[in-house]
């Protein structure tokens, strides 16, 4: 069942009642088949732009809805909840859209923002490579100044919505100087050199594309550069303070989900002449399950508030997203075992759960980072 929440506003309790409208009707239904399939769900992400998520934590001169990072996280928690690679692509695409909307010219939002976050474009985040993943300042991709062009060659691994996105936002080394020499490039996806691998084979989020990104002398105007040369490596980590946000809410949806799969199967199941959720050791398990969903979402809750009001938040997006996702990890674990022998078939979404739980802690970087990022704040404080 959906979690009780204090919202801001009246618009804001609105807007969580349609997106739970979206995610019951048109998400859930579908979502088992999607996965099973690995199809990408390219009509859901339009149907959420019709409706007007695409864009929520943005300006509305831009085509956004100038929502709280604290209101956008709850939607993104019940679009999880109802389909982790919907979730997960959501938070995506709106990192995708920071650069743009945080670095870039009047004249370039003008020209780009409104048909990304209006749902017309959906988003990619290019930055990981496969030598350059959790030391993303190592990333090799260069783009070497031609006139009026960049010329871009080299390879990213691990893209959500490679293959499917309209655009790529896109960090390449336009010099030698290190993290100094990184800048971010906003990549159309009909660039002529620009290229994809196969699909990569997951255990889990298998609707999510993900694919390496090839570059081979693609031609990228100097119009499309954001911020100016050198700025990329800054504005990589500061979308990706908040889109650790978005990963946590993502956790705490699935995590939700799992919860409500147990408790409902506990409840119905029957052994020894009384449904199971009145054995101590189911109980237990269950209270657990609980505490865990309720505080990593207070977790995330906090974080989110203190980047609305300006706050420095880099601490507590980062034990948001190490908190939420490990829970994630243990919550799916256990709806796992409550179900026992049932769990564990394709019958109920949980062995689903189960498999999808596993890459949030590795994404967005990876949950050991995290507690250097946290450790690194608490020396440096």
């Amino acid at each position: 069942m959906p979690a009780e929440r204090l919202l801001p506003s009246t618009e804001a309790e609105d807007l969580l009642k349609l997106t739970r409208e979206i995610a019951r009707d048109e998400l859930a239904p579908v979502a088992a088949e999607h996965e099973e399939q690995a199809r990408f769900p390219r009509e859901q992400f339009r149907l959420l732009g019709r409706s007007g998520l695409l864009g929520l934590p943005y300006p509305e001169k831009w085509g956004g809805a100038a929502l709280s990072y604290e209101v956008y996280l709850q939607v993104l928690e019940e679009i999880a909840a109802a389909w982790m690679s919907v979730g997960v692509g959501l938070s995506v695409h709106t990192m995708s859209c920071y650069a743009l909307a945080e670095y870039g010219t009047d004249e370039q939002r003008a020209r780009w923002l409104p048909d990304m976050l209006g749902g017309d474009l959906l988003g990619a985040y290019a930055l990981s490579e496969s030598h350059a993943g959790s030391d993303a300042a190592a990333l090799s991709t260069k783009a070497r100044r031609d006139g009026d062009d960049y010329v871009v060659n080299g390879t990213k691994a691990w893209i959500t919505h490679g293959g499917e996105a309209d655009f790529y936002t896109t960090m390449v080394r336009t010099s030698d100087d290190g993290s100094r020499g990184i800048s971010a490039l906003l990549v159309d996806a009909a660039t002529p050199g620009l290229g994809f691998g196969a699909p990569e084979k997951k255990m889990g989020l298998t609707g999510s594309t993900t694919t390496q990104v090839l570059f081979d002398g693609a031609r990228v105007g100097t119009d499309r550069l954001l911020g100016a040369e050198g700025q990329g490596f800054k504005i990589a980590l500061t979308a990706l303070n908040s889109g650790r946000l978005g990963i946590a809410a993502c956790a705490v949806g699935l995590a939700q989900a799992a919860l409500d799969e147990a408790v409902a199967y506990a409840k119905q199941r029957a052994q020894f002449g009384r449904a199971v959720i009145e054995f101590q050791g189911i109980e237990f398990l269950l209270a657990d399950m609980a505490a865990a969903v309720e505080s990593s979402r207070a977790t995330y809750l906090e974080a989110a508030r203190r980047r609305d009001r300006g706050l420095p938040f880099v601490r507590q997006a980062s034990i948001a997203k190490l908190v939420a996702t490990d829970a994630a990890m243990r919550v799916t674990t256990d709806a796992v075992q409550v179900l026992g022998g049932a769990g564990y078939t394709r019958d109920f979404p949980v062995e689903r759960y189960l498999r999808e739980a596993k890459v949030p802690q590795i994404f967005e970087g990876t949950n050991q980072i995290q507690r250097m990022v946290i450790a690194r704040q608490l020396r440096d404080a």
